[in-house]
């Protein structure tokens, strides 16, 4: 872009300039909330309703996204699938986020010997693959979302742990906490009240950028089959069993695939815009 075309720019939109990535993201996260939260009225049929007269139809009229092999109406599948996979990827970031959040936090602040326990169980979590041991942990729990929250948060804190405790040890030697200890504040008053909220920052964005990871690794787990169980509409399972279908009914794999492209985006523009607004602030 050349100069004055640049200048140009910001004279008329001087608010925006850096944010438009962040609101394109917030308007396709507001589209899919919108979508989960009208999803009764929205959706033209039940999810679940089987019309075995219907089977393997094409998009039409009366099926806008075809149908399954159950005559099951993908379009309502979809739509109601927005439901679970949302809350896939919000909760699978809030455990580990505060997990995380919180060993960081003492960790970098108390050092020593706390700090190297903390840190070699870090070592440990990543020693290992993501996805193969959180795969490992629902297969000892059995198959369920409950059973991927509490793997997701056995395994995904140490992320946000190594990224809080490298701020803490850089922001506990300033000179605002050095005063906080001189007035005689407690260790959880100066950790929580003055040290996490400087700290924060860089750990928010990131849980943007991880949310899309916990979105695929929840469509891959209930791929997998050891999810979200049938006949409950989520958009991984729809893949999946979409899959035997590809080559005459390409519709079923094809739809839910390309929601869970468009959510993994919106949280993706989220994530970067929100790095620029953050860093142009600065």
């Amino acid at each position: 872009m050349s100069a004055p075309a640049a200048a140009l720019r910001l004279r008329i939109f001087p608010r925006f300039e850096g944010r438009i990535t962040l609101f394109l993201g917030l308007a396709v996260l507001l589209f899919f909330v919108l979508l989960a939260v009208f999803a009764p009225l929205i959706a033209p049929y039940d999810p679940i309703y089987q019309d075995g007269t219907a089977r393997l139809q094409a998009p039409g009229w009366a099926h806008p996204f075809g149908t399954d092999n159950f005559g099951r109406d993908i379009l309502s599948r979809v739509i109601w699938g927005t439901r679970v996979d949302l809350q896939i990827a919000v909760l699978g970031v809030i455990f580990p986020f505060v997990i995380g959040t919180t060993i960081g936090t003492v960790a970098g602040y108390f050092g020593g010997v706390v700090d190297a326990v903390f840190m070699r169980i870090v070592d440990v979590v990543l020693a290992f693959p993501y996805l193969v041991l959180i795969i490992a942990i629902i297969a000892i729990l059995g198959p369920g979302l409950k059973s991927f929250y509490i793997a997701l948060a056995l395994v995904g804190w140490v992320s946000y742990a190594r990224l809080i405790r490298a701020q803490i040890l850089v922001l506990k030697t300033a000179d605002f906490v050095l005063a906080a200890r001189s007035l005689g504040y407690s260790h959880r008053r100066i950790m929580f009240r003055h040290l996490l909220p400087n700290a924060l920052v860089g750990s928010i964005v990131f849980s943007m950028s991880d949310t899309v990871l916990v979105l695929l690794g929840g469509a891959s787990i209930s791929f997998l089959g050891l999810g979200v169980q049938p006949p409950t509409a989520e958009w991984g399972i729809m893949v999946s069993e979409g899959q035997g279908f590809i080559t005459r009914a390409w519709w079923m794999p094809t739809f839910p695939g390309l929601a869970i492209l468009a959510l993994s985006f919106g949280f993706s523009l989220v994530a970067d815009g929100l790095g620029e607004w953050l860093e142009g602030r600065k």
